[in-house]
């Protein structure tokens, strides 16, 4: 009788064992860059239970018999890549000009799910969209629901611009369609409507806060670099968005435009193409992040060369602004700019966003210093580094890797073959 209880209690305790022990994966790195050191790590094990990173250990730790083993010896491994600035609902085209009145949200949508599908499997596990229709707060929640594959997404939905401004809605269409748009549609005119147009987007759920505080290359205006919001203006913004604790961003060219923005507090420059050193030196007396989209730049400099591929008011902007921005960020990130990683895309194909790294390490930025760009920097600026950014004990599990070296050759950037988001695997083992 007394072997038999023994019996019944051994039984009891594997089945309470067998039901309370969690499953973990071990991931197997032949090198690991962590996000935060300056030196990759050889043959170390990250390991995941559930969504989360609960260690990252020396050498290859022996996984229990219902653990998962995931073998990335001969890998470099690395956290999810972070862009911070795509347009996600679509892409660049000789037909874009005129899709907005052919295609229905749905139409946007639907085409749009391929965008998200691939810019996840090139690597990219966190996107920060900046400005759309609203369509990208529908593809924001259906990722994060499981509907469709894609980035963790945090959006702008639509641009804040000034009438006429870059990201007024209505510019290029003829006078019995242009109406007056308002703050509700993201176009403003005095610190009323600054602040009525922040207010607005927060209401209609955008994550971030993004402005057009110039011209722009690739709308329908004539002018591509002129300051466009006055400083109440951008006080307004900045000052409204903080109360909401909503990460700002400001499109910028001009020279007067983007000073005027860093002075009033905004989060980042994007483009930030004719920065004058004494705007650097403001940036960096600020905190400002540079976020300079150099392949955007150079593929508007292409497509400008196709005849009818752009409006004939878009060509010698594109011809002007699009070959400078490198130079700009080299300038910038030698004088100590702050950096974190951005493309534009949208401007050019989606899943291309890898070529940023080519260019930043070109214009003298070290690879190392490039992935951190697009890692712990990027979550920094997103306000996010305490879930993502890095591999380490208590983040999420976005890991990446891919079986080059891309601190001996960045191409390798551009041959990602393996994919987690959020503990789970879209690509890979």
């Amino acid at each position: 009788m007394k072997n038999y209880n023994k019996l019944i209690i051994t039984l009891l305790l594997s089945v309470f064992y067998s039901f309370s022990y969690a499953q973990q994966t071990f991931i197997y790195c032949g090198s690991l860059i962590d996000g935060k050191s300056n030196d990759a790590m050889k043959e170390m094990t990250i390991v995941v239970e559930d969504n989360k990173i609960v260690s990252v250990e020396k050498g290859y730790k022996n996984a229990g018999k219902k653990d998962t083993v995931i073998d990335l010896k001969g890998h470099t491994v690395m956290p999810g890549l972070m862009d911070m600035h795509v347009h996600i609902e679509g892409q660049t085209s000789p037909t874009r000009y005129i899709d907005r009145f052919r295609l229905n949200p749905a139409d946007v949508a639907l085409k749009a799910t391929q965008y998200t599908e691939i810019t996840l499997m090139a690597g990219f596990t966190t996107v920060r969209d900046l400005g759309g229709s609203g369509v990208n707060m529908s593809l924001r929640d259906a990722i994060t629901k499981g509907f469709i594959v894609g980035p963790r997404i945090y959006t702008a939905e639509k641009s804040i611009a000034t009438t006429g401004g870059h990201a007024d809605p209505t510019n290029g269409v003829k006078s019995d369609m242009m109406g007056d748009p308002g703050p509700k549609e993201g176009v403003i005119n005095g610190p009323d409507d600054a602040r009525k147009a922040v207010r607005q987007r927060y209401k209609n759920g955008a994550d971030v806060i993004k402005i057009t505080a110039t011209g722009g290359v690739l709308s329908v205006a004539r002018d591509g670099k002129r300051p466009q919001f006055s400083d109440e203006e951008l006080r307004a913004i900045v000052e409204t968005a903080n109360d909401y604790n909503m990460v700002t961003a400001a499109h910028a060219h001009g020279d007067e435009g983007m000073r005027r923005a860093v002075a009033a507090g905004i989060n980042s420059i994007e483009h930030g193409t004719l920065m004058s050193e004494e705007t650097m030196d403001l940036m960096i007396e600020k905190g400002t992040y540079y976020v300079p989209t150099i392949i955007a730049g150079k593929t508007a400099e292409k497509f400008a060369k196709i005849e009818g591929y752009y409006p004939a008011v878009v060509v010698p902007k594109a011809l002007a602004i699009g070959p400078k921005i490198q130079e700009t960020f080299s300038k910038a990130y030698k004088k100590g700019v702050k950096i974190a990683f951005g493309t534009d895309a949208g401007v050019f194909n989606h899943g291309d966003n890898w070529m940023e790294f080519q260019y930043m390490t070109e214009a003298g930025m070290p690879a190392m210093e490039a992935i951190k760009s697009a890692t712990m920097s990027a979550a920094t600026l997103l306000r996010v580094d305490d879930q993502l950014g890095s591999i380490e004990a208590g983040k999420l599990a976005d890991i990446i890797a891919t079986p080059g070296n891309p601190l001996e050759n960045i191409d390798a950037m551009g041959n990602i073959t393996f994919v987690m988001k959020d503990g789970v695997v879209y690509k890979g083992e």
